[in-house]
Parts: structure tokens; C-alpha cells; sequence
């Protein structure tokens, strides 16, 4: 078997399980956590609470990347499908303009930044290295169902479009408004995962300590809770977040 074809048939793989890598590092997230909020101790409160800053934009801009990606695509493109690739549109304006895989740039951002979160650089290290031939893999096959399904107008856009590093020129506006309800359709369990995900980390750096968790973090885990609850009965229940052609 060819490397390309094999690369793509790992793709197809790993594709169905794309959004659940960071369970895979879990346990060594654990052991990081273990050894308590190091960052503190060695240079003090006012250090730590920036570096703890800083996880938090990484997760918010990779988060604030998927908003600003499936907020303006239509219906059938961009989506959380895991079964097989679904394509009913090429979506080539917006974010699509400037990088070709914006989803997953989010993706990594988030990841990466939840790994520094428990203050492991090499932890976050690791896992960016481990995410790179991950999405290289997926995207190929990606690639080659979307060469199949759009043929030269993909490769057109392809050629002229970065894969994952997102070019500093030749933005095309969305050919799309931003609709507020697909946003809540579909990042309502991506919010609120990334915002369980720090308060765990949180809370397992905090649980070694002498020092208590700050209040705000129950307070935030409290609010994202409530609304994914809303968000998730408007989704199942009632047909509020449904948007022809979104």
C-alpha cells in the first residue's frame, strides 16, 4: 500500500474519534496534577495567576475560532459527523478563507492550552507532537473525499489556501451571517467542555495544596452547567435552534 493511502485510511480511522483525544492523556494530565501548582511555589502567586491567564486565552481563542468558523457555514458542512465525511457545500469564505482546517487549529489551541494548564510544559509539548501527525492523518482523508466530491474547485482553493497555518491576507467576508443559534447548536458541548476541563485541572491542582480552590471557579463551572442544561433541552426538546439552511 502506497504511504498517501495508507495515511489515508488511518485518517478515515481516526476521524471517528477526533474529539476525544485528550482522554488519551488523561492519565499522564493526572500525574501532572499531582505534583501541585509548581508555578506558584517556585516564583509566587502574581506568576502563576498569568500563566493561568494565558491556558485560559489559548482554550478562549481556539474556542472563539470554532464560533467564528460554524457560526456563518450552512447546514451539512463543518459539523460533528463521525460515522463518515459529510460535504454538501465548499466552504472557501470566512475562516475558510485564510486556512484550510480552522476547526481543528481550534481544536489544538484548546488542547494545548488545557495541557499548560496543568502546568506541564512538556506535557502540552508532547501532546502538541502527538497532534500534529493526528490532523495531518485526518485531513488527508478529508482531503481526499473532497477532492472526489468537488473536484478542480477544491484543488483551486486548496492550492491557494494554507492547510493549517492561517495566511495574514485575503480575507473573503462569509458568504453567511453569523447566526447565533447554530453557534449554541453546535459549541454548546465544546463550551462547556472546555470549561469542565480547566475546573478539573483546577481542582486537581488545588487538592494537594493547603490553599482552597478560589470561589470563581465553582461559580463558572455553576453558570456553564445551567446554560449547557438550557442549551441541551432547547437542542433535544424544541425546535428553537433549528435555522433553515444552518
Amino acid at each position: 500500500m502506497l504511504l498517501k493511502d495508507h495515511m489515508i485510511g488511518t485518517g478515515a480511522q481516526l476521524f471517528r474519534w477526533r474529539s476525544y483525544l485528550l482522554l488519551a492523556f488523561v492519565p499522564f494530565m493526572l500525574i501532572a496534577m499531582g505534583q501541585g501548582s509548581r508555578i506558584e511555589a517556585a516564583f509566587g502567586p502574581g506568576a502563576a495567576l498569568a500563566y493561568d491567564a494565558l491556558c485560559i486565552a489559548l482554550v478562549a481563542a481556539g474556542e472563539g475560532i470554532r464560533i467564528l468558523t460554524v457560526g456563518f457555514v450552512p447546514r451539512g458542512t463543518s459539523g460533528r459527523n463521525t460515522v463518515g465525511q459529510i460535504a454538501t457545500a465548499l466552504n472557501t469564505t470566512g475562516a475558510y478563507s485564510l486556512l484550510r482546517n480552522p476547526l481543528y487549529l481550534g481544536n489544538c489551541l484548546m488542547y494545548v492550552g488545557v495541557a499548560l494548564f496543568t502546568q506541564s510544559v512538556m506535557l502540552a509539548l508532547v501532546l502538541a507532537l502527538v497532534l500534529l501527525p493526528y490532523y495531518e492523518r485526518i485531513i488527508a482523508a478529508e482531503e481526499s473525499f473532497l477532492v472526489q466530491s468537488f473536484g478542480q474547485p477544491y484543488r483551486d482553493w486548496a492550492a491557494a489556501t494554507p492547510a493549517f497555518i492561517p495566511r495574514l491576507t485575503g480575507w473573503v467576508r462569509p458568504a453567511l451571517s453569523l447566526n447565533v443559534k447554530t453557534v449554541i447548536r453546535r459549541e454548546q458541548a465544546s463550551v462547556f467542555g472546555a470549561v469542565l476541563a480547566l475546573y478539573l485541572v483546577k481542582l486537581g491542582l488545588h487538592g494537594l495544596g493547603d490553599a482552597p480552590m478560589p470561589a470563581g471557579w465553582h461559580w463558572a463551572l455553576g453558570v456553564a452547567t445551567a446554560l449547557e442544561g438550557l442549551a441541551f433541552l432547547a437542542k433535544t426538546r424544541t425546535t428553537w435552534l433549528n435555522v433553515a439552511g444552518r
